[in-house]
C-alpha cells in the first residue's frame, strides 16, 4: 500500500516523464524552416542595432521596480476595500493613511522624472575662463 509520500512522488515523476515526452514528440513533428528574420535577435519591436554586448539601459529595469512596487501595494488594498468597515473608523484612518503613502510615493517618481520615458537632458552649468581664472586666483590667495 502506497503512503501519501508515495502517491506525491508517483505524481512528481509521471509530471516530469509527461513534460520529456511532450518536448520529445514536438521536437519530431515540428516543422523545421530557420530563415535570417527567424534568427535576428528580437528586441521589444525594435530593430536591433549594433553589437548585444552593450551596456543596458537601466530605465527599464527602474520602470520596472516601480510597478512592482505600486503593483504589490495595490494588490494590498484589495482586501482592506473588502473589509475597511469591519474596522470602523481606525480601519478607515490606516488605509486612507496607506493611500496617501501611495499617493506621496508616485507624486515624488513623477516629480523626479523616473516615470516619464525620455528623461530630459541635465542642464550641466558651464563656467566661462574668467569665471575659471578668478576663482583659482582666489584659491592661490587662501592657500598662501
Amino acid at each position: 500500500m502506497l503512503t501519501e509520500f508515495g502517491k506525491a512522488l508517483i505524481f512528481i515523476i509521471v509530471a516530469i516523464l509527461f513534460v520529456i515526452i511532450a518536448l520529445f514528440v514536438a521536437k519530431l513533428i515540428r516543422p523545421n524552416r530557420p530563415t535570417f528574420e527567424k534568427l535576428t535577435t528580437y528586441e521589444c519591436g525594435e530593430n536591433p542595432q549594433g553589437s548585444p554586448w552593450i551596456k543596458f539601459n537601466i530605465r527599464f529595469y527602474v520602470v520596472a521596480l516601480i510597478f512592482l512596487v505600486f503593483d504589490v501595494e495595490v494588490v494590498l488594498l484589495i482586501p482592506w476595500a473588502l473589509v475597511y468597515k469591519d474596522f470602523g473608523i481606525a480601519g478607515f484612518i490606516a488605509g486612507s493613511f496607506f493611500l496617501f503613502l501611495l499617493a506621496l510615493g508616485m507624486a515624488y517618481e513623477w516629480r523626479k522624472g523616473d516615470l516619464e520615458w525620455d528623461r530630459p537632458k541635465p542642464n550641466i552649468p558651464k563656467i566661462n575662463n574668467e569665471q575659471q581664472i578668478e576663482s583659482e586666483i582666489t584659491l592661490e590667495k587662501v592657500e598662501v
